[in-house]
């Protein structure tokens, strides 16, 4: 079985997961993911070919496409790309990014959990105010 091959499988899997994200409007942001697919595929290719380089990792030259970038693979990058949809459309689909209402919605909640906290702090303050406790009978200055 050639790498494109077993990449395929693997491909396959991820796409099913990143459509099931998209049907169910779970979708991760992809502006985000864009910018995480563009680092790990930079740090990718710096690192395979390191690591092939120094004799770590080697290709069997008949499974293969023959198309490298540097001395790396091309087929090697397929994993860096399953890696940063999957990952992502994962934890959308399994309620990683629970708030993912309108715009409106969060920024009101947002008001709503600073307005409780806020009022929590008062009444923190205001329970412990010395001027408003008082000394249990028999433990006080005689």
């Amino acid at each position: 079985m050639s790498y494109w091959a077993l990449n395929a499988i693997f491909l396959a899997v991820v796409a099913a997961v990143a459509l099931a994200a998209i049907v169910t409007r779970r979708a991760p942001r992809w502006a985000s993911v864009a910018v995480a697919l563009a680092v790990v595929l930079l740090m990718t290719a710096v690192f395979d070919n390191i690591m092939i380089g120094v004799g770590l990792v080697g290709y069997d030259e008949a499974k293969i496409s023959g198309a490298f970038v540097g001395i790396a693979p091309l087929e090697d990058f397929a994993y860096a790309v399953a890696a940063v949809i999957l990952l992502p459309s994962l934890w959308a689909l399994i309620g990683g990014a629970r708030d993912r209402r309108s715009p409106h919605a969060a920024r009101t909640n947002h008001a709503q959990t600073s307005e409780n906290a806020a009022q929590n702090s008062n009444n923190a303050q205001t329970s412990q105010d010395p001027a408003q406790t008082s000394t249990p009978k028999g433990t006080g200055d005689a």
